[in-house]
């Protein structure tokens, strides 16, 4: 089959889930559930996929605004079957269209990509996907000789021997698109729901002489919905897994992988060791031989080779090679650390750029700034960079040493080579190779705490303690 359009069902309101988000926009593994199977669709072959959406239509397009995808809209849920007529106009110059469940997120191209080779093969008017589980409770069954599905029977209508089989129907179909529209056109609501069930029209092409085929899933796992929030807890477990193993196939060692969070567009480069605890955001990208230590958090971030991350958060960064962070440091947007550098404990950097080997060790606070090679900066030291309307910048140029606690007010630059003395607040520029005091000359007062007791408490004793 040279190409084939894909149909998304996403309209269902998702009412278990008691949330204002559109259902199939909960995030499993950093990307809405939804996005995973469009990924699929495309990767299995689709030329183009359409979304049938219902009553948060607005907010879902939104979402996929820059996308290659189309929307049709069902304005009233009234099952699959109607759901899918929705599409009719959408898909009409595809000769085959495949049907999937935009909450069904752990789908993968490979199956459906089998499905419709499948369908190929067996010059099918209709497969259905299927699975053998354990516990077929819910499921609708497959009722079959051979290859050819004859029906499939919902759990509530099935009879105490049709309750025995344990192939169900996993919700993914591939139709010849003249055939499906035709049968769905013939299906009636005379049910509960007062829906119009898209199994039914499976009975339909089998009365029409028309030949549906099953089609064998090799992972039942990817049958797993979600309506609710725990069954959301175990889609995102079970797509975790399939990232962190993977990536340890890969050369990754996971020391606990049970505790750690990897999104999907995570990439980790081999020899690198992730501790218990890390968590994996959003496009981060690690390189070899690097250490991420306890509790990070490291979101939409690149990171060199050779770098030790320890118990830290950094967002939206980018971490040169042979770097040192942590523990307890805070990486703000759009810092980036060059090879060598060193991040202490308890530091925190915003906007900063930060030259080869120079040293924050700890205490500190770095924003808004421009920083040289083989900067030392002194315990304590605070950049400040706002005036209270607006952001300003401090540069300081390569070699220069700051003494602990101090302040240097934005704007201001210091000049290569310059020193910093201890508790100084700067206000001007530093010339190069020059030294920077700003801080009141000592003054030590011989007598004066002899003199506060007397004032305060009323005298003191010979020997100089309170009498």
């Amino acid at each position: 089959m040279k190409e084939f359009t894909a149909v998304i069902l996403a309209a269902g309101e998702g009412v278990r889930m008691k949330s204002n988000i559109p259902k199939v926009m909960h995030k499993v593994c950093g990307k809405p559930m939804l996005t995973h199977v469009i990924n699929a669709a495309k990767g299995a072959g689709a030329n183009k996929v359409i979304i049938v959406v219902g009553k948060d239509a607005d907010k879902i397009k939104e979402v996929y605004i820059n996308e290659d995808v189309e929307f049709v809209i069902q304005e009233k849920q009234m099952g699959t079957g109607h759901a899918l007529m929705q599409a009719e106009n959408a898909v009409k110059n595809s000769s085959h269209i495949v049907v999937l469940c935009g909450d069904m997120p752990l789908v993968t191209a490979e199956s459906i990509k089998g499905m419709v080779d499948f369908h190929e093969k067996e010059m099918a008017d209709a497969t259905v996907m299927t699975a053998k589980v354990s516990d077929p409770t819910g499921y609708g069954r497959i009722i079959r000789e051979g290859k050819k599905v004859l029906d499939i029977r919902e759990h509530k209508d099935a009879t105490p021997e049709e309750l025995k089989i344990n192939e169900v129907n996993a919700a993914f179909y591939c139709f010849n698109t003249v055939d499906i529209f035709a049968s769905l056109a013939k299906i009636q609501n005379d049910n509960s729901q007062k829906e119009y069930y898209l199994t039914d029209a499976i009975k339909i092409l089998n009365q029409e002489d028309k030949k549906v085929v099953a089609f064998e899933l090799s992972d039942p796992e990817e049958l797993n919905g979600i309506n609710d929030r725990k069954q959301l807890a175990k889609v995102q477990s079970i797509m975790q897994k399939r990232i962190i193993d993977k990536l340890m196939e890969d050369g990754v060692t996971f020391i606990n992988p049970d505790t750690c969070m990897v999104d999907c567009d995570v990439k980790i480069g081999k020899d690198t060791t992730i501790y218990p605890g890390a968590m994996l955001e959003g496009s981060t990208t690690i390189g070899e031989n690097c250490s991420i230590i306890g509790p990070c958090r490291i979101i939409d971030t690149t990171i060199g080779n050779d770098c030790e991350i320890a118990m830290t958060q950094i967002n939206k960064c980018v971490i040169e090679d042979g770097v040192k962070i942590g523990p307890y440091t805070n990486l703000r947007p759009d810092c980036r650390l060059s090879q060598k550098v060193k991040v202490g404990d308890f530091v925190e950097l915003k906007n900063a750029k930060v030259g080869e080997g120079t040293k924050i060790p700890h205490l500190s606070y770095v924003g808004d700034a421009v920083l040289g090679k083989h900067i030392n900066i002194g315990c304590g030291t605070v950049f400040v960079n706002y005036d209270g309307y607006k952001k300003h910048q401090t540069v300081v140029e390569d070699n220069v040493f700051i003494g602990c606690n101090s302040n240097l007010i934005a704007p201001v630059t210091l000049k290569a080579g310059s020193f910093i003395a201890a508790g100084s607040t700067i206000t001007d520029d530093v010339p190069e190779n020059a030294l920077g005091i700003a801080r009141a000359r000592q003054v030590n007062k011989t007598g004066w705490v002899i003199k506060r007791k007397q004032k305060f408490e009323g005298g003191i004793s010979g020997n100089g303690n309170q009498a």
